[in-house]
């Protein structure tokens, strides 16, 4: 059971500080996540600036002020708080009036919201007040955003422990993230951190959409903490520290390198032909392409780099996906391996990661997991 997190002004461990001299409302609620089942909704009162750079899992952003009425207000403050706060007033009036006429007039009178803004301050205050007094039962989150970002901080140093984390390594090419999803598909817990970093972790790997920013990263790992059973096992992707911009937090990694650790074997043929068909959409970028690749001319000089793009310009992709495979990514890999994960427990060999493949080597991944671990690390080594 998770505790509910107690706020003070002296207090030296985790619990969050809040303005004490703040004034107490009705439902005013500390975090806890164990009692967030009981709220129909969460709405997050901040700008929708805020919201994008992170919020509570699951929020609906009804802001009070928007970017520009926010930014206003901001700037009136620091020379007529008065009037500042009179213009915030009629502002927040107005949209809270817009979002219960577009969004809430069809809830009943038992609707039981959880409101908060950045610190659990006026925003949410004024929000909470106008529901309540319509009829709703609406609760405002104390400390707010910053409130709940500390215990998720928090959660997160101490949560990973409890999980066994099972780890699903492999070279470049041989499916991992696809062997997660299945596993996934077959009911597994499984913690897609690329996924949820929007990245695939390697110089080619960025998504088309931009990565979210750290805490956003943070907080949807904690959200997939928080609905694990830690009696069952948790897979997830041997990564390093880094996912393109983001960092995995320091407890989830450290728990990761003691988990057990499967290996995917495929040759080097099939893993061409899979990235292939998994980078087929931007294949058809060439100018993204071409950015990419020279990125590495650190690593490998101006005429490789040269003949890797002469290869992209004129389609040529199996033969680059190949080189780029042999003289780049398997190397680091090994690297990346043998420096975060040198204990393998299983490999797994495939000759097959078409997705009805991939399928049959996660029933494959389940059934090595509840077998006694056999000590594999030399035949990876010489394998891969």
């Amino acid at each position: 059971m998770l505790q509910p997190v107690s706020y003070s002004n002296t207090d030296g461990g985790h619990h969050i500080t809040t303005s004490s001299n703040r004034e107490r409302l009705a439902g005013d609620r500390v975090f806890d996540s164990t009692s967030l089942a009981e709220f129909d909704c969460v709405i997050d009162a901040r700008s929708p600036d805020e919201f994008a750079h992170d919020h509570m899992p699951g929020a609906l952003n009804y802001p009070v002020l928007d970017n520009d009425q926010r930014h206003q207000v901001g700037l009136l403050h620091s020379t007529d708080s008065f009037a500042a706060r009179r213009l915030g007033a009629t502002m927040v009036a107005r949209n809270c009036a817009n979002h219960v006429e577009k969004h809430m007039n069809s809830q009943p009178r038992s609707w039981k919201p959880l409101v908060y803004c950045w610190r659990g301050g006026q925003r949410s205050s004024a929000f909470v007040h106008i529901l309540r007094q319509i009829g709703w039962p609406a609760h405002r989150l104390v400390g707010g955003y910053k409130a709940w970002r500390r215990q998720v901080v928090h959660d997160l140093d101490n949560w990973p422990v409890r999980f066994d984390f099972h780890i699903i390594s492999g070279a470049t090419g041989s499916g991992k993230s696809r062997l997660l999803e299945a596993l996934a598909g077959a009911g597994a817990q499984v913690l897609h951190l690329e996924q949820m970093a929007a990245h695939k972790g390697s110089v080619l790997g960025a998504a088309p959409k931009p990565q979210p920013s750290q805490k956003m990263f943070e907080s949807r790992i904690w959200q997939a903490l928080r609905e694990f059973d830690p009696r069952k096992r948790v897979y997830v992707e041997a990564e390093s520290r880094r996912i393109g911009l983001l960092h995995v937090p320091a407890a989830v990694l450290q728990r990761m390198r003691d988990g057990t650790c499967l290996y995917v074997e495929a040759s080097l043929a099939e893993r061409v032909e899979f990235l292939l068909a998994d980078y087929a959409p931007r294949l058809r970028e060439p100018q993204w392409l071409l950015a990419q690749l020279r990125r590495l001319a650190s690593l490998h000089g101006c005429e490789t780099i040269k003949r890797w793009e002469e290869l992209a310009r004129h389609g040529e992709y199996r033969l680059l996906a190949t080189d780029l495979l042999h003289k780049h990514y398997d190397p680091l890999y090994r690297k990346s391996l043998a420096r975060n994960f040198p204990h393998v427990q299983q490999v797994l060999h495939t000759e097959d990661l078409s997705p009805a493949g991939i399928s049959q080597l996660a029933w494959r991944v389940l059934e090595c997991s509840n077998r006694p671990s056999n000590k594999l690390a030399s035949a990876v080594e010489s394998n891969v």
